[in-house]
C-alpha cells in the first residue's frame, strides 16, 4: 500500500496537471512514481528536467538504462527495477543485459567500467579514489562522460529513495530477485 498517494491529473493543479500531461503525451502513460512526485510540482519538475537533460548528453540510452538497473539493484528498488527492465527492453538490452546491468557487470569492458563505477559510487556513497577515475579515462570515457555517469547514478539514486519513502505502486512488469547464481 503506497505511503504517499499518486495524483490524478483531474483533480491537479494547472501546473501539476500541466506536468502529467506531458508525461502522457511522451510516454503514452503516466507512471506511478510520476503521479506520485506530482504532490509536489517542484519535485516532479525537478525530475522531468534533469532527465531530460540527462538524455541529451553523450551517454545512450542503452547505457542510461544500464546504470539505472545497476543503482536500483545496489538500492533493493523493486519498482525502479521493473521500470528500466522494461525501458531497457525498450531501447534494446537483451534480458541477459538487462541481468548482466543489475549484477553491475557487462561482456562490453567499456560499459563495465562505467557500471562498475556506477556501483562503487552507491556503495561508497560517492567517495571513489583515483584509480576509478583512471579506469572510466582508460575505458574511453571523457571527463563529460564521467561527469554524466555520475549525474545518471544520482538521479537514479533520488528515484530509488523516492520509491522507497512513498512505496509507490509498481506498474510494470514484476522481475525476480537475483539469486546468488544469477
Amino acid at each position: 500500500m503506497p505511503r504517499l498517494n499518486p495524483v490524478n491529473a483531474e483533480n491537479a493543479s494547472a501546473e501539476t496537471k500541466e506536468l502529467l500531461n506531458h508525461v502522457q503525451t511522451k510516454l503514452g502513460m503516466t507512471p506511478n512514481i510520476m503521479r506520485t512526485m506530482a504532490n509536489s510540482a517542484a519535485v516532479l519538475q525537478a525530475y522531468l528536467g534533469f532527465g531530460e537533460a540527462l538524455a541529451k548528453g553523450s551517454l545512450s540510452a542503452k547505457l542510461r538504462e544500464q546504470i539505472a538497473l545497476t543503482v536500483a539493484e545496489v538500492n533493493e528498488c523493486g519498482y525502479c527495477l521493473a521500470a528500466h527492465s522494461a525501458i531497457g527492453q525498450a531501447v534494446g538490452l537483451s534480458n541477459e543485459v538487462i541481468l548482466d546491468s543489475r549484477r553491475g557487470t557487462s561482456v562490453n569492458n567499456k560499459d563495465k567500467v562505467a557500471l562498475q563505477f556506477a556501483k562503487a559510487l552507491v556503495d561508497n556513497r560517492g567517495i571513489v579514489d583515483d584509480s576509478g577515475i583512471a579506469k572510466l579515462r582508460d575505458a574511453g570515457y571523457s571527463d563529460g562522460e564521467i561527469a554524466e555517469i555520475v549525474a545518471n547514478v544520482t538521479h537514479n539514486i533520488f528515484t530509488n529513495y523516492f520509491n522507497h519513502v512513498a512505496e509507490t505502486a509498481i506498474d510494470f512488469p514484476h522481475v525476480e530477485e537475483l539469486a546468488n547464481n544469477q
